[in-house]
């Protein structure tokens, strides 16, 4: 069944890609450039490929935290706010640059739980991802980290952005959620611990079981931790897409999941004749 599951990724045409902070930064916080071009490049190949994609890009506290060579998250609210702002402009920018090299276009897209709790903010939110595809442009997604507190703080709808990316897979009805993380996938133990820890392929149900398995949260530079991944999961595969949790150390990994590879966990969306 596994052969299935992962052949079925070949067929994927809606793709949403979420890249965490530790995916595109350096141990110092300071931009990872290589990687974000092989990124763009991936991405943009897809395109080619006639394929639809939205790319949700976590990192614009860490981008302000490097150009201010700051070692850890300040405390201040009013200073997370500030470096989000500053680090978003930042990120955007460098985006833009790199996927034009690839002759693509990106758009930012900024979201707060309010647009998607909201009827009508909702339909326009589908509106405008649907306008973006028809006109072949890459949507960039991050939650509005200067006017919502909900993800700095790590509360309430979104809270990370690896729940924000299966919030926004679910609102365009994706075929596959990628997740790049630092990490290979979705262990039975903590791999940092237990180095006789087994990786597990493949997901067919979340449960407590496997919710122990998940540990605590991420990185000094991110919000997230395994824990917010198995949530995003819950929230795509039950809305019948399937979602898979990857290392982000070399993007090309993407084409290797979209042949089938046996690449990270596969958490199998429910699929309804």
């Amino acid at each position: 069944m596994e052969n299935q599951y992962r052949s079925r990724l070949k067929e994927a045409q809606r793709i949403v890609v979420k890249v965490g902070t530790s995916t595109l930064t350096h141990e110092n916080g300071k931009m990872n450039f290589s990687r974000m071009d092989r990124l763009a490049m991936v991405l943009s190949e897809l395109m080619n490929e006639d394929k639809e994609i939205i790319l949700v890009s976590s990192g614009s506290i860490g981008v302000g935290m490097g150009k201010f060579s700051f070692k850890k998250r300040p405390a201040g609210m009013g200073m997370k706010q500030a470096l989000a702002a500053i680090g978003q402009c930042e990120l955007m920018n460098i985006y833009s640059r790199l996927f034009a090299t690839y002759n693509q276009m990106v758009a930012q897209v900024l979201l707060t739980k309010h647009d998607v709790d909201d009827d009508i903010k909702k339909s326009n939110v589908m509106n405008t991802f649907k306008s973006l595809f028809d006109l072949g442009v890459i949507p960039i997604v991050n939650e509005n980290d200067t006017v919502s507190v909900d993800e700095i703080k790590s509360l309430l709808m979104f809270g990370d952005n690896d729940t924000l990316s299966a919030v926004v897979a679910k609102l365009v009805g994706a075929d596959l959620l990628i997740i790049l993380s630092d990490i290979d996938g979705l262990y039975d133990s903590n791999p940092k611990e237990n180095k006789e820890c087994r990786l597990i392929s493949i997901v067919e149900k979340i449960d407590d079981s496997l919710k122990k398995c998940a540990g605590s949260a991420g990185t000094k530079r991110g919000t997230g931790g395994m824990i917010t991944k198995l949530n995003a999961a819950e929230i795509v595969t039950e809305a019948g897409t399937d979602m898979i949790i990857a290392n982000g150390s070399d993007p090309m990994i993407i084409m290797d999941i979209l042949n089938g590879g046996e690449i990270g966990t596969l958490f199998v969306g429910k699929r309804r004749e």
